[in-house]
């Protein structure tokens, strides 16, 4: 879903696979992409996007958090009975727009590429090896069953910067979804097979963002149908654009904890529920970071943690399971 900004309404609304809220603000939003030639337009009209709410949006940050009390995460049944996890096996970075040349403010690409090549195989990363595909729907545990989530070395598949031409100043649904599909051609992901354990994050450019960024929400999931199978992606705009709305200092953790906080958040989701909405979800909709969005304080409080090869950068927790009686927000998993 999506990352909702900071208010409190239910963090992880309706934006960046956040959960719940990100699910009702997008809605059943329907989007068609530009046909391109030789490949289906891209359409999303099954999987409507999953959005992280701003901080302090109260349908998002405040209820994610009592709804991980009492409701587990539990098996949607996958889109065509495929792509329901995929453990982060590789995320293909896409820096849309010669707005992007010279023009990096904050230093977000070169934060966002370290993030995830440190990201694989870290214990943050771990809780999604938990849930599975291939079980029975309403699964909340899956055991040695089904087939699990991974979280291997070495995530990040490659990097674009797809500068030839500018992207659109404020681009929609569709138009994502395009560049999506542009960024597998380019990346040679063109079957179906490939594209059901990749996710793709569409970056745009600072001042380029899409309308909702930074008062509605911070990020988002979706996927869209192509010639070349199912595409995941993440609309993933110029995150301190929208200061403290959308994790600007949160928790005292840095001027551009927002970067990784909600980028890490949107990841997690597309890991574990990548053909929304057909992987993990609790009863009201939120995914496992939606659950976990925008803690200050306690367990599962938002933090600087160290990944692969010692790297530190801000995240928020994931939900587990089966921490402790009854499931919790987790920030390292065995």
């Amino acid at each position: 879903m999506s990352f909702a900004p900071r208010r409190h309404t239910s963090t992880r609304s309706i934006a960046a696979g956040v959960g719940l809220a990100g699910i009702l603000a997008a809605g059943m939003a329907t989007a068609a992409g530009a046909a391109t030639p030789g490949r289906a337009a891209a359409r999303d009209s099954d999987r409507p996007e999953i959005m992280m709410k701003i901080h302090g949006d109260p349908s998002h940050a405040a209820k994610p958090v009592s709804r991980s009390r009492t409701a587990l995460l539990s098996y949607q049944g996958g889109i065509g009975g495929a792509g329901v996890v995929t453990g982060g096996d590789k995320v293909f970075v896409v820096f849309w727009g010669s707005q992007w040349n010279g023009n990096d403010p904050s230093g977000e690409a070169a934060v966002e590429q370290g993030f995830f090549n440190a990201v694989g195989g870290s214990s943050w990363n771990n809780s999604v090896t938990q849930y599975c595909q291939g079980v029975a729907i309403g699964t909340t545990s899956c055991g040695s069953s089904g087939t699990h989530a991974v979280n291997p070395t070495g995530v990040l598949g490659g990097v674009w910067y797809d500068n030839a031409a500018s992207a659109p100043s404020s681009p929609t649904q569709g138009q994502l979804a395009g560049e999506a599909i542009n960024a597998a051609a380019h990346f040679g992901n063109t079957n179906a097979a490939v594209n059901q354990t990749v996710q793709y994050v569409i970056n745009t450019a600072t001042g380029n963002n899409s309308s909702g960024f930074g008062t509605s929400w911070c990020a988002w999931h979706s996927s869209t149908g192509s010639s070349y199978g199912n595409i995941a992606y993440t609309n993933m705009p110029y995150m301190t654009d929208a200061g403290a709305s959308c994790g600007a200092n949160f928790n005292g953790l840095g001027a551009k904890a927002g970067i990784t906080i909600v980028g890490g958040h949107e990841f997690a989701e597309t890991e574990t529920d990548i053909f929304p909405n057909g992987g993990w979800l609790d009863r009201g909709g939120a995914e496992n970071a939606d659950k976990c969005a925008w803690i200050g304080s306690g367990q599962g409080a938002a933090a600087n943690v160290s990944l692969s090869g010692g790297a530190s950068y801000a995240v928020q927790s994931l939900w587990s399971n089966v921490f402790g009686s009854s499931g919790g927000c987790v920030n390292s998993y065995p």
